[in-house]
């Protein structure tokens, strides 16, 4: 074959180029996503456009989109849309969203950050929770996605609080900080990207001013939590402060107090009726059972 030659494949080495079983190959040709290869005889013969996209496809599942939308984008393109905004789009929502880089750290050294002696239990919860990664082949080495988390962990430690504790503290929280998450994203879609995305798929210009927007805006929602997160943190320590030490002459402060629910109680909820009414249920829920126990105790009364 010249150097001019097109590259041409049996389905097999198809398959062993692209990392795709020939079942799946064939799944896609039927599902429209894989154009059909050439008839040749009694074989059919693919091209480089069949291994890139094949490529393509694997990347787009692997960015967590589905058969069908990956199919939606694909023909957008093959149409004469260009693909490039989308992807620069998928690439902008899916990079780093912290400035922190992630760290390797051998056994030993965990240990040691730990009290000195290995406890597989915690390191297996830690990987479960995604504070450390097993690294194959390496069972002495782990990845740290972020060190600054496990720096946290540590110095909670040191400081004597035990780790099931912590681990369950990072549980209860992180499911807090996903229902800001989601929120904030709703509130940013709602008023910012919808006018982007408004045609499934969004056209190349479309995506790729919703790309900028993200850059744009990922940091914000970082800042507004540090923010509101250090006016919390004043606020309640110095509540904290003063219950604790008993201040004489400090004007203690007036109205409820805020309750944290649990978190599987949020998600619970958030299944039920959607995370834009979990205050309202939560609310009716709650004056519910206070009428219930008004009933109760107005029925005692009246039995006496």
């Amino acid at each position: 074959m010249s150097e001019q030659a097109v590259a041409e494949y049996r389905i097999e080495d198809l398959a062993h180029h692209s990392g795709a079983t020939v079942r799946t190959i064939r799944a896609y040709q039927d599902r429209g996503l894989l154009p059909k290869p050439e008839r040749r005889g009694r074989s059919n013969v693919y091209r480089d456009t069949h291994l890139a996209r094949l490529r393509q496809i694997a990347d787009l599942l692997d960015r967590g989109y589905t058969l069908a939308s990956i199919k939606e984008l694909l023909e957008a393109w093959d149409a004469g849309r260009g693909l490039g905004g989308v992807l620069g789009l998928v690439a902008e929502v899916h990079g780093p969203w912290t400035d922190e880089e992630a760290a390797r750290i051998s056994r030993d050294e965990l240990n040691e950050r730990f009290g000195g002696m290995p406890d597989d239990e915690a390191v297996g919860e830690a990987c479960e929770l995604g504070v450390l990664e097993r690294i194959p082949g390496r069972p002495d080495q782990f990845l740290v996605p972020s060190p600054q988390e496990l720096s946290v962990a540590a110095e909670l430690y040191a400081a004597g609080v035990p780790l099931p504790a912590i681990t369950g503290h990072l549980r209860e929280l992180r499911g807090q900080v996903e229902l800001i998450a989601s929120r904030f994203l709703e509130f940013t879609t709602e008023h910012v990207f919808a006018r982007y995305l408004g045609a499934v798929p969004p056209t190349d210009s479309d995506a790729a001013e919703a790309a900028t927007m993200v850059r744009r805006l990922r940091p914000l929602a970082q800042q507004t939590v540090d923010a509101e997160l250090a006016r919390a943190m004043r606020l309640f320590a110095t509540r904290h402060l003063q219950r604790h030490l008993g201040a004489v002459g400090t004007q203690q402060p007036s109205g409820p107090a805020p309750v944290a629910l649990p978190a599987e109680t949020v998600r619970a909820v958030q299944e039920l009726v959607g995370p834009d009414h979990v205050a309202e249920f939560v609310r009716a829920a709650t004056e519910r059972e206070l009428q219930a126990r008004t009933m109760n105790d107005l029925a005692s009364r009246g039995g006496r």
